[in-house]
C-alpha cells in the first residue's frame, strides 16, 4: 500500500523534464511572440498542457510494467499452492463486488508488510502483496488489505491522480518558462530570442517547482487513503480493516518499497511539520480513528 504514488510522481517528473528540455533545445513549439521579444502565453500554455498531460498519462500507461520491474512482482497465472489459490479467489470476489474487472494478482519478495495496486484502467489493474505480509498477517487481516487495494482500483484513484498531475505539470512548465524568461531579460539583458540563461534557469525552476507542486499530489494521495480504507471496510468488514491497520501500526519493520513506489502501498512513514506535506499516507493512527468513527 506504499509504492504507488511515489513511483508515478518521479516517473512523471522525469518524463516531463526530459521531454521539455529536448523540445526546448530543438526549438519545437516556440513560446515567443513573432517579434522574438515577449512571451506568447497562448502558445506557452498549449505547449505546457500537451507535455504536462502527456508526461502524466505516459507514466500512467507504464505504471504496471514499472511496478513489476521495480518490485520483482510475479503475477500468479496458475496458482501453485493453497495460499495463491486463496489470494486469487479473494481478489476475484472483491473485484466482482466492487464492479471491476479481475485484476492481475502478484506476489513480490520483501520482508516488509505491504501491498499495492496500480494500473491505467479499472478493468486491467494489478494487485500485489509482499511475502512479508503473507507471513505476518492473518487471513482476515490480509483480506482487508486486499480489499483496500481493490477499492483504490474501483475508486479510479490512479486516473484521478494522472489528471491532477497533468494540471500540476502544466503549471510547473508555464511557471518555469516565465521565470526563465524574466531572468534572461532582466538579469542577463537578452533583448531578443533566448540566451543560455533562459534554458538553465528554466530547468532549475522546473525541478524546484515540480518538487513543491508535488505536495498537491501528496495531499490527494493522503485523502484517498481514507476513502480506500472505507472501501476496504465495506468489502471485507470494518473490524478486519481496523485489525489490519493495527497490525501495520504495531509492525516493527517499516515498509521499504522503492522510493519511487512510496504512494502505491498501504502504509507510509510518520512525518511532522514540513515533512508531513510530502507524506503519501496519513498516519495510521488517524486512519484507524476515522474507521472507528464510521
Amino acid at each position: 500500500m506504499f509504492k504507488r504514488v511515489g513511483l508515478f510522481i518521479l516517473t512523471n517528473l522525469a518524463i516531463v523534464l526530459v521531454l521539455s528540455i529536448v523540445l526546448s533545445l530543438l526549438g519545437v513549439g516556440s513560446i515567443l511572440e513573432e517579434s522574438g521579444v515577449g512571451l506568447d502565453m497562448r502558445s506557452l500554455i498549449i505547449f505546457a498542457a500537451v507535455f504536462g498531460f502527456g508526461g502524466s498519462f505516459i507514466s500512467l500507461a507504464i505504471s504496471k510494467w514499472t511496478a513489476k520491474r521495480l518490485t520483482g512482482a510475479k503475477v500468479i497465472t496458475t496458482p501453485r499452492n493453497e495460499t495463491e489459490v486463496w489470494l486469487v479467489e479473494t481478489v476475484r470476489q472483491q473485484a466482482r463486488t466492487a464492479g471491476i474487472g479481475m485484476p492481475e494478482v502478484a506476489i513480490y519478495d520483501a520482508p516488509d508488510v505491504n501491498a499495492f495496486a496500480t494500473g491505467a484502467r479499472k478493468n486491467s489493474a494489478l494487485v500485489a502483496v509482499s511475502t512479508g505480509l503473507l507471513r505476518s498477517m492473518s487471513r482476515d487481516e490480509a483480506e482487508a488489505v486486499l480489499a483496500h487495494e481493490v477499492s483504490h482500483v474501483a475508486n479510479g484513484d490512479m486516473i484521478t491522480l494522472a489528471l491532477i498531475q497533468g494540471v500540476v505539470n502544466t503549471f510547473v512548465i508555464v511557471a518555469s518558462r516565465v521565470v526563465g524568461h524574466f531572468i534572461d531579460r532582466v538579469v542577463f539583458k537578452t533583448e531578443q530570442g533566448h540566451g543560455p540563461a533562459f534554458y538553465i534557469t528554466s530547468i532549475i525552476a522546473q525541478l524546484v517547482f515540480g518538487i513543491l507542486a508535488s505536495t498537491i499530489v501528496f495531499y490527494f494521495s493522503r485523502r484517498r487513503e481514507f476513502r480506500a480504507d472505507a472501501g476496504g471496510a465495506y468489502l471485507a468488514g470494518r473490524e478486519k480493516m481496523v485489525a489490519a491497520l493495527e497490525k501495520l501500526r504495531r509492525s516493527v519493520a517499516q515498509p521499504h518499497l522503492p522510493d519511487q513506489m512510496a504512494a502505491f502501498g498501504i502504509s507510509g512513514g510518520v512525518g511532522q511539520g514540513i515533512k508531513r506535506l510530502f507524506m503519501t499516507h496519513p498516519p495510521l493512527e488517524e486512519r484507524i480513528a476515522a474507521l472507528k468513527r464510521g
